[in-house]
């Protein structure tokens, strides 16, 4: 029901606004999704260092709590893969996965069975495999028993400590560069900057979205589906902190909203995209399956089969009508292979 009335009352915002223009739409993008979600994935990142600090126990619920918090963060921006968040490959740092191989348990074990010193000063831990840094290496740390059992406590504590840390300073820099320069340079495209146009910055936001729904429906839904033969739900993301659908759910609550700032100029399509995330988050609410176990159950794992058509039909309105109405295409991501 809440969800109902949120729409309801968006479609009744969304009908009586003027019609935006490009730049208009571009600075909404920028202060209020953007610049926003950045800011709070710094502010909860750097509690959640904080909290590590002092209280550094896997089990603790303070500690997981905290993690949690500047994970949904994370998830609110995840989608803008552009900019501050691939200098340094700062996205990979603070979120490498999917992990086909199993690099992530393989480097935290190194260096825990090693006590490796480099886990002593995060300055000197973003020398080590992105593979180990950042929030799906903290699941492991914090859930993954196997992980954690047998490591020695202090150096446990430590690496804890020092993984937050690097979590926040990364974010912190992603903040920044948001705020000191990258911003003026999607709000004031020049001939001799990366964005030429309001065109050009629109076809980067636009292709955000799409690349956005491409990733939640083919990696967070289509991995634990696997096939109907062999599902996998292990492969679910983060499922070892009990949150699949919950990340899968922040993910479209955030596309979401860059939905609604890019349809602004068009009351009726912007209302009825609006309609299709309703619909899709309403399902994923109604699976009651957190981490997608019920992948290998034929009614559950139709169920799941259902929310990823949703997702695709948005990506589908999305990219026939909403992009033509910007001028602009989604273009070719790394999702669509070579």
């Amino acid at each position: 029901m809440r969800r109902l009335v949120l729409s309801a009352a968006f479609i009744l915002v969304a009908g009586v606004s003027h019609a935006q223009s490009p730049k208009e739409i571009i600075a909404n993008v920028v202060t209020d999704h953007a610049l926003s979600g950045f800011d709070t994935l710094a502010t909860q990142s750097a509690k959640f260092a904080q909290t590590a600090q002092s209280d550094c126990d896997p089990v603790s619920e303070a500690l997981r709590s905290s993690y949690a918090e500047a994970f949904d963060a994370w998830l609110a921006v995840s989608h803008l893969r552009f900019g501050p968040t691939e200098v340094g490959d700062r996205a990979f740092a603070l979120a490498f996965w999917p992990d086909s191989r199993g690099a992530t348990p393989r480097a935290l074990a190194s260096l825990i069975s090693e006590q490796d010193p480099v886990a002593k000063n995060p300055d000197t831990y973003a020398q080590v495999s992105i593979a180990a840094r950042g929030f799906y290496a903290m699941e492991f740390l914090l859930f993954d028993e196997t992980v954690f059992s047998g490591a020695d406590p202090e150096y446990l504590c430590t690496l804890v400590q020092t993984v937050a840390a690097d979590i926040a300073k990364n974010s912190a820099a992603i903040a920044q560069d948001w705020r000191s320069d990258y911003a003026a340079v999607l709000l004031d495209p020049t001939a001799q900057g990366p964005y030429r146009t309001d065109e050009e910055v629109l076809q980067e936001l636009f292709k955000a979205l799409t690349t956005g729904l491409q990733f939640t429906s083919e990696t967070r839904l289509g991995r634990p589906l696997g096939t109907y033969d062999r599902p996998r739900p292990t492969r679910a993301e983060a499922w070892r902190a009990g949150r699949s659908a919950r990340n899968a759910a922040l993910s479209l609550d955030a596309l979401r909203d860059l939905a609604r700032h890019l349809s602004a100029h068009d009351a009726d399509l912007s209302a009825r995209i609006d309609d299709r995330f309703e619909k899709a988050l309403m399902q994923l609410d109604d699976l009651d399956d957190p981490v997608f176990a019920g992948v290998a159950e034929p009614q559950t794992r139709l169920k799941i089969e259902v929310v990823q058509q949703s997702v695709d039909a948005i990506r589908a309105v999305v990219t026939e009508e909403l992009g033509p109405t910007l001028g602009v295409a989604a273009g070719f991501n790394s999702l669509d292979g070579d």
